[in-house]
C-alpha cells in the first residue's frame, strides 16, 4: 500500500505548490492513456469459458449495488449530482493495481485464472456504466447527452479491436506493442497523481465527512457482503467465490475521480471517497482475508 499512498501524496504536494489546472490532465488520461490501457488489457487477457460465467455474477453484483445506491439516494434525498457521485464511489472497485496483487498474495498464482477476468469485466463496466453515471450526474444534460458521452469515449472503441486481436490470435508487431505498452503504462500513475491533486482541492471545501464515512462502509463492507450472498446462489468453486468477494471489497476505483472531474460530477466527493476507502481498506481487507482464508 505504501507505494500507492506515496503516489497520491506526490500529486497532493505538486498541486499544493503549483496549483495546476486538473481537467486537462483528466482529459489526457481519458482520451489518450486509458484507450491504450483498455486495448492492452483486452488484447492480452485470455478470454475463456470462465469469462462469461464470471461476467454474469459481476453483472448481478453491479445491478444490486446500483439499486442500493438509488435507494440510499432517495432516502437521504441526494441531489442527482450527489446521487451519481455516490454510485461512482461505491460500485466500482480498484481491482487492477490493487486487487490483483492482493489476490496473488492471498492465493498465489492460481488466483489469476479468476482475478484477471474480473479486472477485465470491471474495466468494461467502468467504460460504459461509469461514464454514463458520471455524465448523467453532471446536471448538464439528460439521458441522451449521457449516452452521447459514452459513445464519444475512445476507450470504448479500443475494446472491440482488442477482443478481435485476442480471439483471432492476431499478433501485433513488436514495435507497435512497444508503443502501446509505453503509453498504457503511464495511465495508472497519471490517474493516481490526478487523484492526489484533486485531494488537495478538497482542503477548505465543505465536505460532509459523515457521508464519506457512510459511502466507505457501503463500499468496503456492504458490497463484499452482497457479493458473498450472490455467489452463494451459484455452484462455483470456493476459490472463485473468495476472489469475487475480495475484488468487490477493493477501495473505490481511481478512474472514477477522472470521470467525475471530466464531467463535473461532484469530483471533491468522489476523490474524498476514493482516498478514504483506500486508507480504510487496510483494516477492512485484513478482516476479510482472515475470514476467507
Amino acid at each position: 500500500m505504501l507505494p500507492v499512498l506515496l503516489i497520491f501524496a506526490s500529486g497532493f504536494i505538486l498541486q499544493a505548490f503549483m496549483h495546476l489546472e486538473i481537467k486537462p490532465i483528466s482529459t489526457l488520461a481519458m482520451y489518450l492513456l486509458l484507450p491504450f490501457l483498455v486495448f492492452k488489457i483486452f488484447y492480452q487477457q485470455e478470454l475463456n469459458a470462465n469469462f462469461g460465467y464470471i461476467f454474469l455474477i459481476l453483472l448481478l453484483i453491479l445491478g444490486v449495488l446500483i439499486i442500493l445506491g438509488l435507494l440510499v439516494a432517495k432516502v437521504f434525498k441526494f441531489s442527482s449530482q450527489r446521487r451519481n457521485a455516490f454510485l461512482l464511489a461505491t460500485i466500482f472497485s480498484n481491482s487492477g493495481n490493487f486487487g490483483i496483487p492482493l489476490a496473488m498474495f492471498a492465493y498465489g498464482n492460481r488466483a489469476m485464472q479468476y482475478a484477471m477476468p474480473i479486472m477485465v469485466i470491471h474495466t468494461l463496466f467502468m467504460s460504459f456504466v461509469g461514464i454514463y453515471i458520471a455524465a448523467s450526474g453532471s446536471g448538464k444534460g439528460g439521458i441522451k447527452d449521457a449516452l452521447a458521452s459514452v459513445l464519444r469515449q475512445p476507450m470504448n472503441y479500443a475494446i472491440i479491436p482488442g477482443i478481435l486481436c485476442n480471439q483471432l490470435t492476431w499478433e501485433i508487431p513488436s514495435n507497435l506493442m512497444k508503443w502501446v505498452n509505453m503509453i498504457s503504462k503511464t495511465a495508472i500513475p497519471i490517474i493516481m497523481l490526478t487523484l492526489g491533486m484533486q485531494l488537495y482541492e478538497v482542503i477548505g471545501k465543505k465536505i460532509n465527512w459523515s457521508e464519506i464515512a457512510f459511502a466507505s462502509v457501503v463500499k468496503l463492507l456492504v458490497a463484499p457482503l452482497i457479493a458473498w450472498v450472490l455467489c452463494g446462489l451459484f455452484p462455483i468453486s470456493p476459490l472463485l467465490k473468495s476472489i469475487v468477494i475480495i475484488m468487490t471489497a477493493m477501495p473505490s476505483a481511481a478512474n472514477t475521480t477522472i470521470y467525475a472531474i471530466q464531467y463535473g460530477s461532484d469530483p471533491q466527493y468522489v476523490s474524498a471517497c476514493t482516498f478514504a476507502t483506500t486508507i480504510l481498506s487496510f483494516l477492512s481487507l485484513t478482516l476479510l482475508l482472515n475470514i476467507l482464508i
